[in-house]
């Protein structure tokens, strides 16, 4: 059997990078959230009609009649007690983010390759803030505040995957959208500390277009 020449097998161990347009990225996460939230939709109906159909056969109590919403009452203590659009939207959220994940951990599988192990979380969240970022969206963190306890916020005045959401409905409206499409990213970054062995959570804030901002929590004993 004739040996491989060198280059093959380099080529195997250090495989040449390939290009996308960048671009490509954006299409992609719209086409996904639409998927996601047709699919949610979908599932949301079908889990419906089949309580219905248990009820209507007796197999199960059926569900309490829906309370009227106390004008005192906040949003979070009204949470899960009212289905409606927001659960969809939670529903297509956590799908998102559970892809970000998968993404995230393979990104950091490829960036971590060649690198030292890390010695503490703040190494950890510089290499996020520089390497990953731009990795990913082709810019570095613009501001990283830390209370030396474990909690890091990590802001980006012109996050990439929402620079060009806009609605004719309003601030309001661009400005829920918005938070759709943060989902995916929060999952890069949780899935990518997770990967490296920091496990953490990541909660995505928008109050203004296109500034995003990430709260990432880690253990203190890391």
């Amino acid at each position: 059997m004739q040996a491989a020449p060198a280059s093959a097998l380099s080529a195997l161990a250090d495989p040449p990078a390939r290009m996308v347009d960048g671009a490509a990225m954006d299409y992609l996460l719209i086409e996904a959230v639409n998927a996601l939230r047709i699919s949610s939709a979908v599932a949301s109906a079908r889990a419906k009609k089949i309580e219905c159909d248990m009820v209507e056969a007796g197999l199960v109590p059926p569900p309490p009649p829906a309370k009227q919403q106390n004008p005192r009452d906040s949003a979070s203590s009204t949470l899960g007690k009212i289905s409606g659009p927001a659960d969809e939207d939670e529903g297509v959220r956590s799908r998102l983010e559970a892809i970000g994940m998968h993404v995230g951990g393979n990104f950091a599988e490829r960036l971590c390759r060649d690198r030292p192990l890390f010695s503490d979380s703040l190494d950890v969240i510089k290499f996020v803030c520089k390497d990953l970022w731009i990795s990913c969206w082709d810019k570095q963190v613009d501001n990283l505040r830390t209370n030396h306890r474990g909690v890091y916020v990590l802001q980006d005045n012109a996050f990439k995957p929402i620079s060009r959401i806009s609605s004719w409905e309003g601030r309001q409206e661009a400005l829920k959208r918005a938070k759709l499409y943060v989902a995916l990213p929060a999952g890069i970054i949780r899935g990518a500390l997770s990967r490296i062995g920091f496990q953490g959570t990541v909660v995505p804030e928008i109050t203004t277009l296109p500034q995003c901002t990430f709260q990432i929590k880690l253990p203190k004993n890391t």
